[in-house]
């Protein structure tokens, strides 16, 4: 999911048409991303997926292979985004922390409804470890993660990886993940700012990626509602302060405490949701890009 960056005449998305609304979300986060650091190797290629061949996008940081990989899922509600969403974030991790980032292109809704994405998702994540030594991947060393929406596949992915028996996950970063389908929390009735993310924002997201509400008692579609929490890989959960979905975000991480998962929770104060993208204009932004690859690189390299 995305908000409107910062309190302007832009319209918000929800008011635009699909096309319209894709198209602004991608530049507004290019406006506030600043300038995409340089990488040293990016690939484009298809692999297959589900519902046909997935775009994924390869980041390498310098230096001999194999690399410890992040497979990193875009946010947008399921219903905005592309490969292009997650770039610079893409390219701050890969060089800050030292390893190789795969950005996967997964079916939006409402074309593809709930569970495409997370089946997309996952299939990609099954194929990076299959052909670890092609794209020069340490499979020993596979994490997962996203931001928003990106967040909330990232946790679905690590309890269907859980269900279907691998592979190996040395963590996972959600970044303000959204994480219940029926929260009813006072972020989400307290930020409803109308020129930022707020809660007309977040049900217009759920609409169009679930058929029926019912879904959304589904554990993949609301990850808080998965009866078993316990054996899932460490988490690394960030949130934002006004921010509709931040008790979501902050009820799954105790979650995961309770049920034995190591996990560290960061709520950055004075920011909003999307403020990850943000790395280019916000402070908090930057901080919580350099905590997210400080967290990685632990990890990746444990003592």
């Amino acid at each position: 999911m995305r908000t409107q960056r910062m309190r302007n005449s832009t319209p918000q998305l929800y008011t635009l048409s699909l096309d319209e609304a894709r198209e602004a979300d991608l530049a507004s986060i290019r406006a506030s991303g600043g300038d995409p650091e340089p990488v040293h190797r990016v690939i484009d290629m298809t692999i297959p997926g589900p519902g046909g061949e997935l775009p994924i996008r390869i980041y390498q940081p310098e230096g001999p292979g194999p690399f410890p990989t992040l497979t990193y899922f875009f946010g947008g509600g399921w219903t905005l985004g592309s490969i292009d969403t997650s770039d610079g974030i893409c390219r701050s991790l890969a060089n800050a922390a030292d390893c190789m980032v795969v950005t996967i292109g997964y079916r939006l809704a409402p074309e593809t409804k709930f569970p495409g994405a997370i089946e997309d998702c996952y299939a990609a994540l099954r194929w990076i470890d299959a052909h670890a030594k092609e794209i020069d991947a340490d499979p020993a060393r596979l994490a997962v993660g996203g931001d928003s929406a990106g967040g909330n596949l990232a946790a679905a992915v690590t309890l269907l990886n859980r269900e279907r028996g691998g592979p190996a996950l040395v963590g996972q970063l959600l970044v303000y993940p959204n994480t219940d389908y029926f929260s009813d929390t006072p972020s989400l009735r307290e930020n409803a700012d109308p020129w930022l993310f707020n809660q007309t924002s977040v049900s217009w997201y759920w609409k169009h990626y679930l058929t029926d509400p019912e879904e959304g008692r589904d554990p993949l579609a609301s990850p808080l509602r998965a009866a078993d929490h316990s054996g899932l890989p460490p988490a690394l959960v960030i949130t934002a302060e006004y921010d509709p979905i931040r008790d979501q975000g902050e009820q799954y991480a105790e979650r995961l405490r309770h049920a034995g998962v190591p996990t560290v929770l960061t709520r950055y104060d004075g920011m909003v949701h999307g403020f990850f993208a943000m790395a280019g204009t916000l402070d908090g932004g930057r901080r919580a890009v350099e905590q997210a690859a400080g967290q990685l690189r632990e990890w990746f390299n444990p003592a």
